[in-house]
């Protein structure tokens, strides 16, 4: 049985190796091939306000759309470290003897917006957590939402995604009807 096996083995070794020999005759005269489809992330930067005015919330279109199945992420300019910017996923925490604070986002196929969250009182936030807010939107194709990263990293979700600083579009907010 062994010996049968053995020669088994040797035999389709043979017949899978690969076959040499002149080119073949070329296709049909048409098209060159077609380019492959060029999936690129989209990254937009917004500056917001939050005002009672507003409602704690700015929404921005997507223009042009993106489609249903992209994911969108967004980060919040925590703070600067000796001139580097610290990005902070969305949803973000904030802890106050009042409550707590969540700057949160949501979106759809047209938009997104960003707000204030929590059960706290906003109108007692200093300046500080309400003017001049600076928040990246990234538009994950919907090709690599299952990769095997860690979509909170910043610099890796940039990276993958060859986004430089000059590709941030900025947007204002959508004017309010």
């Amino acid at each position: 049985m062994k010996r049968l096996l053995a020669i088994f083995g040797i035999a389709s070794i043979f017949a899978f190796q690969a076959c040499e020999g002149p080119m073949g005759p070329p296709g049909p005269p048409g098209l060159d091939g077609l380019d492959g489809v060029n999936i690129v992330g989209e990254a937009f930067e917004v500056e917001v306000d939050f005002t009672e005015a507003n409602d704690y919330r700015e929404i921005f279109e997507f223009d042009p759309e993106i489609f249903e199945s992209d994911v969108v992420l967004a980060y919040v300019l925590w703070e600067t470290d000796n001139g580097t910017p610290i990005w902070r996923p969305l949803p973000q925490n904030i802890f106050f003897q009042e409550g707590v604070l969540i700057y949160n986002y949501d979106f759809s196929q047209f938009d997104f917006s960003v707000f204030l969250d929590g059960p706290i009182d906003y109108s007692l936030l200093a300046d500080d957590w309400t003017q001049n807010q600076i928040f990246r939107i990234i538009v994950v194709p919907a090709d690599f939402a299952g990769s095997r990263i860690d979509f909170s990293d910043y610099e890796a979700l940039t990276k993958l995604l060859e986004i430089e600083e000059s590709d941030f579009i900025k947007l204002s907010p959508k004017p309010k009807q």
